[in-house]
């Protein structure tokens, strides 16, 4: 059996950089643990020059990483370039054709390619891991592969992203505005200095929901268009009004299975205070799954930065390294079978809805009105005048009811004169 291993890593930003520092200084640990040497033969970054707390090796760097295919002998390689596309997919999926085991932390990749390149590697007998593509240092995939594999799991639903909570949870204690905790969160290396759309908006934490549901369902990744919504459109008024009522907001990924239909879905939800999720702060992530006979798992952790996502991805190499050759999804791709979507318009749920309205006489049955009219019952009002600006903020707590309704009811009040701005909609965790 090989005793050596030879490793390139593609990608020498943040997880890249700590990855390259980590197997450095723990070389020795992992042969202690596993009777397998390492040595790193090969690393590729875009720009040579830029700043890093490691020199660069001349002798082992490459500005052209498809060049180490031709003059290097790779066993594993790690790429941490982080497209969805181009140079991500290339790398990887030549990686894979010349038998060459391949370790991501890439979520944007898998959960768009995930099924052609798990073919890939299941076809030349080598593996293909993303542990730290979901929950950073979370051993989530691991748990849902080996751990629960005999539990059939109905649903799996979470904290995925470390950015979002933790500005949520900064805006509720620090009373501060969205902007400036974004801009605190950059600093702090929470959140992109540059652009952090895709955290903002609920890609990064749909990503790692379609990783979730092939492995949890044992189906391919879905194509399907689903209920994404971000975090952008939450301001300080919502999380104080919702602190008021004994709720908080968090960013949720959703999987389900409904009536043999698969339910994805990420939008942020009111949960209760007093909640397990309600209690989950700052940048960690918490994953809980439901199923048989297991019942409900929850695991909790850092879900963000270089440290614990350079855990999963060591955790990865590790496995393979002890000789694990594993399906990447758990079981054979021939036997992961696509799976029909769950209408969203019959989703249900009980909604927040705040108006900025005229402090006037009607205004408040015109939306109750409307609202009848989409068979959307009122729970609970709370109306707050602003008698200086002759303005009034109208919250209301809605009993449950479908998407399609409410997305038709709210459309009429786009129109209104009297109604300043389009509602905000937060939906309650059922």
């Amino acid at each position: 059996m090989k005793k050596k291993f030879n490793l390139a890593i593609i990608g020498l930003g943040q997880i890249g950089g700590y990855l390259y520092n980590e197997l450095r200084l723990k070389k020795k640990e992992i042969e202690k643990k596993t009777g397998k040497k390492i040595e790193i033969v090969a690393i590729s970054a875009k720009n040579k020059n830029k700043k890093r707390k490691f020199k660069i090796n001349n002798k082992i760097f490459y500005s052209n990483p498809l060049k180490i295919f031709k003059e290097k002998k790779i066993d594993i390689l790690f790429e941490s370039i982080g497209l969805s596309d181009g140079m991500s997919k290339k790398i990887v999926e030549l990686a894979l054709k010349k038998k060459i085991s391949v370790i991501t932390p890439n979520k944007a990749l898998i959960a768009k390619h995930g099924d052609k390149l798990s073919e890939l590697a299941e076809k030349n007998k080598v593996n293909l891991e993303f542990e730290a593509s979901v929950a950073g240092g979370i051993p989530i995939l691991r748990t849902i592969k080996e751990g629960l594999a005999t539990n059939k799991i109905n649903k799996i639903y979470g904290i995925l992203n470390g950015t979002t909570n933790y500005i949520l949870s900064e805006m509720e204690n620090t009373n501060e505005t969205f902007d400036k905790v974004l801009k605190k969160a950059q600093r702090l290396g929470y959140a992109e200095p540059g652009n952090p759309k895709l955290d903002l908006n609920g890609f990064d934490a749909f990503a790692k929901i379609k990783i979730l549901s092939a492995l949890a369902f044992n189906t391919k990744i879905s194509k399907s268009k689903c209920l994404m919504e971000g975090i952008e459109n939450i301001q300080l008024e919502d999380i104080r009004i919702a602190s008021q009522l004994g709720l908080r907001v968090k960013l949720l990924g959703i999987s389900e299975i409904i009536k043999g239909h698969l339910f994805e879905t990420v939008h942020p939800c009111l949960v209760g205070k007093n909640t397990y999720i309600g209690n989950v702060n700052g940048v960690m992530n918490a994953v809980i799954t439901e199923g048989k006979p297991v019942g409900e798992s929850i695991l909790q952790g850092e879900g963000a930065g270089p440290g614990p996502t350079s855990s999963s991805l060591l955790s990865d190499l590790l496995s393979i390294l002890r000789g694990n050759t594993k399906y990447p999804f758990g079981i054979s791709s021939t036997k992961r079978k696509n799976i029909k979507s769950f209408n969203n318009n019959n989703y249900t749920n009980s909604l927040y809805l705040r108006f900025v309205v005229k402090d006037k006489q009607g205004v408040l049955s015109l939306i109750t009105n409307r609202l009848s009219k989409y068979k959307i019952s009122v729970k609970r009002i709370i109306q707050t005048p602003d008698k200086k600006n002759k303005k009034a903020t109208i919250v209301i707590i809605t009993h449950k009811t479908s998407e399609i309704n409410a997305r038709n009811c709210l459309s009429l009040f786009s129109k209104n004169k009297d109604i300043f701005k389009f509602p905000t909609l937060i939906r309650l965790y059922n």
